[in-house]
């Protein structure tokens, strides 16, 4: 059995399981357990560590299947998800010390560089806070992003280092501050950090590894196979698109559903109407193209790996330009067909409401705002000078 049959064959408990978890603002022990039970948190793990090292393509079709039923579980399912992965690239001592005890122990993430990472002696002295943790109540540690010093990408060239510094549970405090109109079960809160000291082999550098061919992240020496050569940025906005796309897939199937019986006022039914079904049908045909076009993405890099190939900025560049601008488009969609579901969607308790305010907050995260991509990608069509964008 698949991890998306054991998905399909728990979507009704997870379905209630996120009712309960927006109340809590978090999600709830019952739902963690379903989502280990799953095997979606560790599919991306190295098997050698009891995780699946499942293709990519695989994990997103799931994680799409979960947001599906359930839109704060998938989010945190993709992104906390991906975290295994992203963990065994970081050196063996790392991974070890994660792992070693308990190798189903996950971490919680905050990328945005808002918070200081300085150089100290063996290691770095980190202070500040973190926003948007997805996950976070049930993680055994946190990685956070953040620029560290500077670091060589050629000959006397030096950039500053952007990378990622994991801390353990012990580091840090969770400012429980996640009041919001949608996605509230995904405990979404910020991280705050006092002047905590994080050895050196806790901080992996993805200046160096994402853009200079040839040079290796640490793990992919114990972790050498191909799903480990993935780039990372754009790992990373596949698992923010595939729980976006899986929530519109929910709000059709809902507003379908309704639309099946619902009485306009002139006493027919809307489902008669071609209106309704010219715009119902443009949605259905915007969310397969995006899904479509992540689809290909995931399997492409995935080739690109096998092969040994490293993958240009500018491939990068179409990649997140499509899948980007695929969820803004689909996100359109859906607020077409909200603007046509009856004044009755402005009660909090209407299902569409629910489902429309998930995708709004989904589509608020900064990695799926299309427009600085795109012209990372036109630019360099057109020869001209593209802007600076982590690819």
């Amino acid at each position: 059995m698949t991890i998306v049959d054991k998905v399909l064959q728990l979507a009704p408990e997870l379905a209630a399981e996120e009712l309960l978890g927006a109340h809590e603002r978090r999600l709830t022990d019952t739902m963690w357990k379903y989502l280990q039970e799953t095997g979606v948190l560790r599919a991306l793990q190295p098997a050698r560590w009891g995780g699946g090292e499942l293709p990519l393509a695989e994990f997103l079709d799931a994680v799409f299947e979960i947001a599906r039923v359930a839109p704060a579980a998938g989010w945190v399912a993709g992104v906390v998800g991906s975290h295994p992965w992203q963990s065994a690239l970081f050196p063996e001592e790392t991974q070890q010390e994660l792992w070693g005890e308990d190798a189903s122990r996950m971490l919680s993430s905050s990328y945005a560089p808002t918070g200081k990472i300085i150089p100290a002696d063996g290691g770095y002295r980190v202070s500040g806070r973190w926003s948007f943790s997805s996950g976070c109540d049930h993680g055994h540690g946190v990685i956070l992003g953040g620029v560290a010093g500077e670091t060589e990408v050629e000959d006397g060239v030096r950039v500053p280092d952007y990378g990622s510094i994991i801390l353990l549970r012990d580091q840090y405090r969770i400012d429980d501050n996640w009041h919001t109109a949608g996605l509230k079960a995904t405990g979404s809160k910020d991280i705050v950090v006092e002047d905590a000291f994080v050895p050196a082999h806790r901080f992996l550098s993805h200046i160096r590894y994402e853009y200079v061919p040839g040079v290796r992240a640490p793990g992919q020496e114990t972790n050498p196979g191909p799903r480990y050569a993935l780039p990372w940025a754009t790992l990373f906005n596949l698992v923010l698109v595939a729980p976006t796309l899986g929530m519109a897939q929910g709000f059709l199937d809902e507003w379908t559903e309704i639309n099946r019986t619902r009485r306009g006022n002139w006493g027919g039914f809307y489902r008669d109407d071609p209106l309704t079904q010219r715009h119902l049908a443009q949605a259905y045909w915007t969310l397969d193209a995006a899904t479509m076009k992540m689809r290909r993405a995931a399997i492409e890099i995935t080739k690109a790996a096998e092969r040994g190939e490293h993958v240009s900025k500018a491939v990068r560049a179409r990649y997140r330009w499509d899948i980007t601008r695929g969820c803004e488009l689909v996100g359109d969609a859906i607020a077409d067909l909200y603007r046509n579901s009856s004044g009755r969607v402005a009660y909090v308790d209407h299902p569409l409401h629910r489902r429309y305010q998930d995708i709004v907050t989904a589509l608020g995260h900064a990695f799926l705002v299309p427009d600085a991509v795109g012209l990372a990608y036109a630019a360099r069509a057109l020869g001209a000078t593209p802007p600076e964008v982590q690819l």
